[in-house]
């Protein structure tokens, strides 16, 4: 299987949304609003199977916002090399907030080198569930 990485465009925003809502353990945005940062897009034989959201925070700091990958298409590596691509975009630390109950995300993101750095308590609006601030130095 080949993954080709791009930014996401317009014609894009049907495909995110869907594997957003199939995705309840990811961040839960009103799609659009994706574009107002850096948005990148997984393509596997051509179909959009998961997707990135960062922003740079300042020189040497940037932060992935949103990481979903259709269930279809997980444990191929796909989240990985979104990670690694932001990763590369972001020199220096990104950082990342990640629920408290979403133990595999935790997992995925410590196999890749974050680190746990703090708590941000009632930190999700959808249900004032805490998260898990991580970092990782690249």
């Amino acid at each position: 299987m080949t993954i080709e990485l791009r930014p996401g465009g317009r014609d894009d925003l049907a495909s995110i949304a869907q594997i957003q809502a199939v995705s309840p353990e990811a961040s839960q945005w009103d799609v659009p609003e994706y574009f107002k940062y850096d948005l990148l897009v997984a393509l596997c034989d051509g179909r959009v199977a998961g997707f990135v959201v960062a922003r740079r925070l300042a020189e040497g700091e940037g932060e992935l916002l949103n990481l979903a990958v259709d269930p279809a298409f997980r444990r191929r590596g796909i989240g990985r090399r979104l990670v690694a691509e932001v990763t590369s975009f972001y020199p220096g630390v990104l950082w990342l907030e990640v629920r408290d109950s979403n133990v595999d995300a935790r997992k995925f993101y410590q196999s890749l080198g974050f680190r746990e750095a703090g708590y941000r308590a009632g930190y999700y609006a959808d249900s004032a569930e805490g998260a898990i601030v991580m970092n990782v130095h690249s």
